[in-house]
C-alpha cells in the first residue's frame, strides 16, 4: 500500500504524539486503588504526571493534523482505527470511508485517543509501513 500521506509526515505525527502523550497528566492508577498517590495534607489525589505542560507540543500536533488534506486526515484516522482493532486491515476501504465521514471531528478524536502514537504505528504496521530509517524516529 502506498499511503496518501507521505511517510515522513506520518512519522512526524507519531513523534509529536509521543511528546504530547508524555506530557498529558493522568490519574490512571493501573487498576490498583491501593497504590494511589495522595497528598496527605489536603487529601487530594495527585496526578501520576505532574509536570507543567508545554502547550506548544499540543499546538504542533494539532497543526500537523490540520495541515493534512481531507483524504490524508481520513487516512491517518483509519490507520489509528486499524491499530486499535476497530477495523481489520482487510476492511481498509470501510475504515477509510468511515474516517472520511468524521470530517473535522477527526482531529479532536485523535487528540483524545489514548496511546495515539502506538495505535498509529500499529495501524501502519498492518500495511508493512514503518518509521524505521525515517529522520528522528530511526
Amino acid at each position: 500500500m502506498d499511503p496518501l500521506t507521505p511517510l515522513e509526515t506520518l512519522c512526524r505525527i507519531i513523534l509529536r504524539a509521543r511528546e504530547y502523550e508524555a506530557q498529558v497528566p493522568t490519574d490512571y492508577d493501573g487498576g490498583e486503588a491501593a497504590e494511589n498517590v495522595d497528598d496527605e495534607d489536603s487529601g487530594e489525589r495527585l496526578s501520576v504526571l505532574d509536570d507543567s505542560i508545554n502547550d506548544s507540543v499540543e499546538v504542533e500536533l494539532k497543526t500537523a493534523f490540520e495541515d493534512l488534506g481531507e483524504d490524508q486526515l481520513a487516512e491517518v484516522l483509519a490507520f489509528c482505527w486499524v491499530g486499535q482493532g476497530t477495523y481489520e486491515a482487510a476492511d481498509w476501504d470501510e475504515a477509510f470511508e468511515a474516517a472520511g465521514d468524521e470530517g473535522a471531528g477527526a482531529v479532536g478524536e485523535m487528540m483524545d485517543m489514548p496511546m495515539l502514537a502506538s495505535v498509529l504505528e500499529s495501524g501502519m504496521a498492518a500495511f508493512d509501513l514503518t518509521c524505521e530509517g525515517i529522520g528522528e524516529l530511526s
